[in-house]
């Protein structure tokens, strides 16, 4: 083998080590998870719907590859993405996989239609109609998420707080809510439940990274009094 060919090998293996991590739907969907924030094991289990020990199998291929780091605290280990380029990969996956597969678009467009939630409000509208003051922005989002990073202007009501927080709620505007991106599903039963209690309400698409992929400030720490 050439020293040139050498090196080009040596460059594509190391490359095909990120694509090898990414090439599960379980480890993508943690990618997604951590790009809100850090989280341990459990939760981080609990919200992808896997056992804990194969989150934590998916985990170390993940780490393995460099893509998240770990620290631990006593018998309780937290992962974070190792970077904001991390997310930014994964958000060009998606684009990606949204440009060049049919199915994506199939896929989301029978669930949305089966939940009767086709529209989303465009972001670009959003930012004009929150400066005149014509719509509420909610973060259905857990609060530590909404904590870490959030859209300007949004109020953190956690989806699991929704019901019994609805007379916070304005019943003169349309309420916009948003979570972790356009395939999170606690926007779709948020909207669900505000149009069930007679509110106006509609999606957002984006979540935080996508927000930022657009361009868009982001702002952190808890909702002020």
């Amino acid at each position: 083998m050439t020293p040139n060919r050498a090196f080009k090998t040596a460059i594509y293996e190391q490359l095909a080590r990120i694509a090898k991590a990414l090439a599960s739907p379980a480890r993508l969907e943690l990618l997604d998870l951590l790009a809100q924030g850090p989280k341990n094991v459990d939760l981080l289990a609990a919200q992808s719907g896997q056992s804990r020990a194969n989150a934590s199998q998916h985990l170390q291929v993940l780490r393995g590859a460099r893509l998240v780091e770990a620290s631990k605290s006593g018998l309780h280990v937290t992962y974070r993405l190792a970077g904001d380029e991390v997310a930014d990969h994964y958000l060009a996956l998606r684009k990606l996989a949204e440009t060049r597969l049919t199915e994506v678009e199939r896929i989301t467009r029978d669930y949305l239609e089966q939940r009767g939630q086709l529209e989303a409000i465009d972001g670009a509208d959003l930012v004009g109609r929150m400066r005149r003051g014509e719509v509420t922005l909610l973060d259905v989002r857990p609060a530590d998420e909404y904590a870490i990073r959030h859209i300007p202007g949004a109020i953190s009501v956690p989806l699991s707080e929704l019901e019994w927080r609805l007379s916070e709620l304005p019943g003169d505007l349309e309420i916009v809510a948003y979570c972790r991106g356009p395939y999170c599903v606690m926007s779709v039963e948020a909207v669900e439940l505000l149009r069930a209690r007679g509110f106006t309400a509609v999606r957002l698409d984006d979540g935080v990274h996508d927000w930022r992929w657009r361009g868009g400030d982001l702002v952190s720490g808890e909702e002020p009094a």
